[in-house]
């Protein structure tokens, strides 16, 4: 476990053990649980909401629309703060423009498998993304894996920084459900990585990867990210990550369960992918 991880772990207000004791079962040094990340300012958090709108709105919008488009609001900034943001944000991993969806130096680029290809069952094709989710004082980054063939969630996560190890949970619990024959995802350096990569290749699965410059290579997931938005996200103002979690914890099942789709003829994605009525709950390494 990452010291992030343990330092999510810790309880602060109303905690039945003392900061010294939670420090020594979790191999942490005191000094660490006084220490507070300087938080964003109001401006920074207004305008990276805004920004989420516009490109939850309009996936094709680049930086130079996003920034046109904001200095009609008033905005007086630059492209260059527009792109800055956004790759904070990680809107990078589905920007449709060139060299912005990066692998890390070394890390070996798949192809893409899917043109021509229609998922046929559940487990053919499961797609890989991470997106935007605001809060009242800031945001988190929510990552998913979705069955293209049900459109159902398999597994979920929420987490405060775009570090690897809230991926590679997502992805550890998915596995223990099923495995796919095909996991799709952008280029970026989370789904380059070998942490990423081999644990599919080892169940013997296919790695297919987003074109760069073709944000709609993965069009299920921006789909889902539209609906979480638009259903949940924006209609909620989450104060806390634990209101986050907890409020797309319900959406998720209400999303797998009881929201019948037009694209399946009506039903709900886990008519088409299982009949139990279990959903594993995402995880947070910020607040449990």
């Amino acid at each position: 476990m990452s010291r992030t991880e343990r330092l999510a772990l810790v309880e602060r207000a109303g905690a039945e053990l003392a900061l010294k004791s939670q420090a020594e079962l979790l191999s942490l040094s005191r000094s660490s649980l006084y220490y507070q990340p300087v938080p964003p300012t109001a401006e920074e958090i207004r305008l990276k909401h805004r920004i989420d709108e516009l490109y939850t709105c309009y996936p094709f919008y680049g930086s130079r629309r996003i920034r046109a488009t904001l200095g009609r609001e008033g905005w007086h900034i630059n492209r260059k703060r527009v792109q800055g943001c956004m790759r904070e944000m990680g809107l990078v991993a589905v920007y449709p423009g060139p060299n912005l969806s990066k692998a890390a130096p070394g890390h070996k680029i798949y192809p893409y498998l899917l043109r021509n290809v229609t998922a046929s069952q559940p487990n053919h094709i499961w797609g890989i993304d991470i997106t935007y989710i605001r809060l009242q004082q800031g945001w988190m980054y929510l990552v998913a894996i979705l069955d293209w063939y049900s459109r159902f969630v398999v597994s979920w996560a929420l987490d405060q920084t775009l570090e690897m190890p809230f991926v590679v949970d997502t992805i550890d619990r998915a596995l223990q459900q099923a495995k796919p024959e095909i996991i799709n995802s952008d280029q970026g350096s989370h789904f380059t990585s070998p942490q990423h990569v081999d644990r599919f290749l080892t169940v013997g699965s296919q790695i297919s990867m987003d074109g760069r410059g073709r944000a709609l290579d993965n069009i299920f997931t921006e789909r889902l990210w539209r609906s979480v938005k638009y259903e949940e996200v924006y209609l909620n103002e989450y104060l806390t990550p634990r209101q986050a979690r907890q409020g797309l914890a319900t959406y998720f099942q209400f999303y797998n369960y009881d929201r019948p789709h037009q694209s399946l003829a009506y039903l709900t994605p886990a008519e088409l992918y299982r009949d139990e009525r279990t959903l594993t709950n995402g995880t947070s390494t910020n607040e449990r």
